[in-house]
């Protein structure tokens, strides 16, 4: 939950909606929608990277990923993330992992000299300090077998080794199992949860 004083501040907020399928069903986009739509209620300014509707290439190499230039939408969607206090980042839980699109745009937009020092061999090289975030995760297992079977290992990856390696902090998770089995009346109540996430930008 949110810290003693965060419904009080306005905040500027880049929500990453990590599916990529573009059929705006689907309960990821959902949580999303929620989630802005409140933020936005309660005052917060927010920014939209819908990775369904990006268009961006694959990186190939260390010397591109190191110096090579990104494209327009990677570099929109840096601005965001640069100018953002607290990332929302939601996605579905494909093959025990992120979405491959998802980590293909954090290859793309958490380079060197935006996301990272260049040539920073420390272990917390991290240019986006001061930013905080919420990772909501959906999935067909029960939330609690991915938790304690899995250990999370996947989403632990991505707290651990891009979030806060990037310098992001506090990480907070939100994990929804069973997505196709609760029924729309669970679903509407995780949708409020979320909502209420986003009023307190949490």
């Amino acid at each position: 939950m949110g810290c003693p004083g965060d419904a009080l501040m306005s905040r500027k907020i880049a929500i990453i909606d990590g599916n990529p399928d573009c059929d705006g069903v689907r309960y990821d986009h959902a949580i999303t929608r929620a989630y802005a739509a409140a933020a936005e209620g309660a005052g917060h300014e927010i920014s939209h990277i819908r990775l369904a509707e990006a268009d961006f290439p694959l990186l190939r190499s260390k010397q591109d990923w190191e110096k090579g230039t990104p494209c327009p939408f990677i570099r929109d969607c840096q601005a965001m993330i640069g100018n953002a206090d607290h990332l929302l980042i939601a996605y579905p839980l494909w093959l025990g992992c992120m979405p491959a699109l998802l980590k293909a745009f954090f290859e793309q937009a958490l380079r060197p000299g935006f996301a990272i020092a260049p040539g920073e061999r420390s272990l917390s090289p991290g240019l986006l300090r001061g930013k905080s975030a919420r990772i909501i995760v959906t999935m067909g297992m029960p939330a609690a077998v991915y938790r304690f079977y899995f250990r999370a290992h996947s989403l632990k990856s991505l707290e651990r080794n891009i979030l806060r390696f990037c310098g992001i902090g506090p990480i907070r998770r939100t994990l929804i199992g069973s997505v196709e089995a609760i029924g729309q009346e669970k679903r509407r109540a995780w949708l409020s949860h979320v909502a209420e996430l986003g009023k307190i930008a949490a």
